[in-house]
C-alpha cells in the first residue's frame, strides 16, 4: 500500500512538472507574439573631432518602442559602413529605457582613421556625400522576457545638408 502511494505521488509530481513546463512554454510563445520589435532609425552623424590621421564621431540613432509597455535596453551592438568600408564597430553597454509608444536618442561613439576610409573618404571630400549603412542588434528587457532583435538601416550622408 505504501509503495502504491509513493508511485502515485511521483506520477502526480511528474504531471505537475509537465503542466508547469507547458504553461511556461505557452507564456513564452504568447510573449513573442505580443512583443513588437523596437524600430532603430539612423538620425545623424556628428563629427566630434578631426586630426591629422583621423577623427571621432557620434552615430545618432533613434530607438522607437511600439509596445504598450516600457523597454529597458541592456545592450546595443553596432557596425557603421561607409560605402562598402567598415568604419567602426562596437557595443553600447550603457542601459537606457524607451517608454511605451515613444522613442529615445542613442549616441554611438566611433573613432576612425582617414586611411581606413580610403575611396569613401576621397568621395566624401570630392562630392560631399557618401552612402552609409548602420547595423547591429538591440537587447531589451520587457515584462514578457528579454529579446534581442537585429536592425539594419541605409542612407546617404551629405556634409552640406545632413543625411537623407
Amino acid at each position: 500500500m505504501r509503495h502504491d502511494l509513493v508511485r502515485t505521488l511521483r506520477r502526480g509530481g511528474a504531471v505537475a512538472a509537465a503542466g508547469a513546463l507547458a504553461a511556461t512554454t505557452a507564456c513564452a510563445t504568447l510573449g513573442r507574439q505580443v512583443f513588437e520589435q523596437p524600430v532603430v532609425t539612423f538620425r545623424n552623424v556628428e563629427v566630434k573631432g578631426l586630426g591629422l590621421t583621423g577623427g571621432t564621431l557620434d552615430v545618432v540613432l533613434s530607438v522607437y518602442n511600439p509596445n504598450g509597455f516600457r523597454l529597458d535596453a541592456t545592450r546595443l551592438t553596432y557596425q557603421l559602413m561607409v560605402d562598402s568600408t567598415a568604419l567602426g564597430t562596437g557595443a553600447l553597454e550603457q542601459q537606457f529605457a524607451v517608454q511605451e509608444k515613444d522613442s529615445t536618442v542613442v549616441r554611438l561613439p566611433i573613432s576612425f582613421t582617414y586611411a581606413g576610409l580610403g575611396a569613401a573618404g576621397r568621395r566624401l571630400i570630392q562630392s560631399g556625400s557618401v552612402n552609409y549603412r548602420v547595423l547591429g542588434d538591440v537587447t531589451v528587457r520587457t515584462p514578457l522576457g528579454s529579446f534581442t532583435r537585429p536592425y539594419d538601416r541605409t542612407g546617404r550622408f551629405t556634409t552640406m545638408a545632413g543625411t537623407r
